[in-house]
Formats: structure tokens, sequence, C-alpha cells
């Protein structure tokens, strides 16, 4: 539990860290003559929402680090390399890898699109964007395919712990219209601002690309990578369902009740695993209701 409680001190500190950028990154907006970058009810929404995920996160992790992860990794292959340095590599490319993955489930199955759906819900794109998440999430059971292949292969639970914040945390900082371009080098190998501005697009040639947390070598290498110089104008937001409220409870259960309604409506269970769209294709005269202002 020890160990446990010193990984929320780090999300605490990153909290506050992340709050303090916010209001940087605002003020430069406003310096620039762009205040509409930021929407103050907007900020305070995405804020409520990230809140209210890492609380249920904690509680979840908490839970399962503590009485699950050791019975799980006994059943693995218990393989740690020897060596310190290459254990951190290891766990450093295998937790993106399967952040990839679940990244992709995310945007091609419904029922795993309800549990992100709220991080791409917003049409603008700032570093506050970064803390919109959907806290059931965990309670979905998606959290758990993040550890459960780890725990397997056998690396131990703090590690994991600080190779899973350290992935989320790094992708704060790609949610920023601030930064344009990194050296060529590092957008060759790492996920940047100018890849997840694409990710976050919603036009035709950006939407299901640029997956990766960390690293972009994923997308590159199972080709979902798109360059933002060849990606167009980009739009934020979602393309159906484009919510209209800012409250944090609708912006975190609207898409559930949309989908189950859709799956009672149309009796067909197909809507949990296929893409988010495909009800719109497969039964165009049933549509999910629409957010609409709260």
């Amino acid at each position: 539990m020890e160990d446990i409680l010193h990984a929320l001190g780090f999300v605490l500190i990153a909290g506050s860290a992340f709050l303090g950028l916010i209001l940087i990154e605002r003020w430069y907006w406003i310096r620039k003559h762009r205040p509409e970058a930021y929407q103050t009810r907007e900020v305070f929404a995405n804020i409520a929402t990230g809140f209210m995920y890492k609380m249920f996160d904690g509680v979840v992790v908490a839970v399962f680090v503590t009485h699950f992860y050791d019975h799980i990794r006994a059943f693995g292959l218990q393989y740690t390399p020897e060596n310190k340095w290459a254990m951190i590599a290891l766990l450093f490319v295998v937790t993106d890898l399967i952040f990839y993955g679940l990244h992709v489930a995310m945007h091609k199955l419904r029922y795993a699109w309800c549990s992100h759906v709220t991080h791409h819900s917003s049409t603008r794109f700032n570093l506050s964007t970064a803390l919109r998440q959907n806290f059931l999430f965990d309670l979905s059971g998606l959290a758990i395919l993040w550890w459960l292949p780890l725990a397997l292969i056998g690396f131990d639970k703090l590690s994991v712990v600080v190779a899973i914040e350290l992935n989320l945390f790094y992708q704060f900082f790609i949610h920023t219209e601030v930064v344009k371009r990194m050296p060529a080098w590092y957008e060759a190998i790492f996920n940047t601002p100018s890849h997840h501005r694409v990710h976050h697009g919603r036009n035709p040639a950006q939407i299901d690309t640029n997956f990766g947390g960390v690293l972009i070598i994923w997308d590159r290498l199972f080709g979902s990578f798109v360059d933002e110089r060849d990606a167009g104008r980009i739009e934020y937001g979602i393309t159906n369902r484009q919510p209209t409220t800012l409250n944090p409870l609708r912006l975190n259960l609207d898409e559930w009740f949309a989908m189950w309604r859709d799956v009672w409506t149309c009796r067909d269970l197909r809507i949990l695993w296929k893409h988010p769209d495909w009800v719109e294709q497969r039964y165009p005269d049933r549509r999910g209701v629409a957010m609409t202002t709260a």
C-alpha cells in the first residue's frame, strides 16, 4: 500500500503542475490574441472530468495492484531481465505498445469508444483537453487490459505503476497548439503535438490515425500514421453525437446511454464490438440521441 501512496503522491504533484501549465498556456494565447483557444467553462469541465477519472482510477488501481497483481504475475512468464536498464527499456517499450493496441480498440469498438469519446468530444485542443477523461474507463475493465500483459510478462507492480503513470504524464504535453513541430529525428520516433493534433481531428483524413502514446513508431509500423502536413485542415471534435453540454456527468455518461439505447432499439449486440459509426450505417433510422445542452 505504501507503494500505491507514493504513486498517488506523484499524481497529485503532476496534477498541480498541469494546472499551472494550463494557466500559462491560456495566458500565452491571450497574449497572441487568440483567447478563443480556451473557454473558461470548458476548462472547468475538463478539470472536473479529469478529477473524477483519477479518483476512480486510483481506487481501481489500488484494489487491483494490492489484491490481484501478484497472483496474476505468478501464472505468467515471470521474466525480468537481470540488467536494470534492460528491464526499464523493455517495460517502457511494452507499456507503450500495449497502449497503442488499447487505443486502437478504443476507436474501433463501440464499447471501448464509450470510455474514450469524452476525451475527443472537445472542439478545442489545449492542455486542459488532456485532462478530459472518462471515469468509467477503469470500471469498464479496459484499464485492466493495460495491466494484465505486464503482469503476465513478470514486471513488478511498482515498476508498472510508474511506467503507466509516466506514459500518461508524457501524453499531457502533446495536447497543445503552441508547439508546431519538433526536430525531425524527434518527430520520427516520438509522439508530438503535431502528430496528436491529427489524431484529434474529425475530418476523414484524420480519423483513426496516430494512436501512439509516447512513441509514434507503432503508427509508422502498422500503417496508421498521418503527417500533419498531409492531413489537411484540422477540425477538432467527433463526427457523431457531438456534445453541446459541458456537464461533466453528461460528458462521461451520454455515449454509454446512447450505446445501450441503440442495442435495445436495434436488438443487436454486435453494436458493442462494431465500429462506433457502424450503427449509423446499419440502422440509419435508429440513431442514438445526441448529447444536448444541460
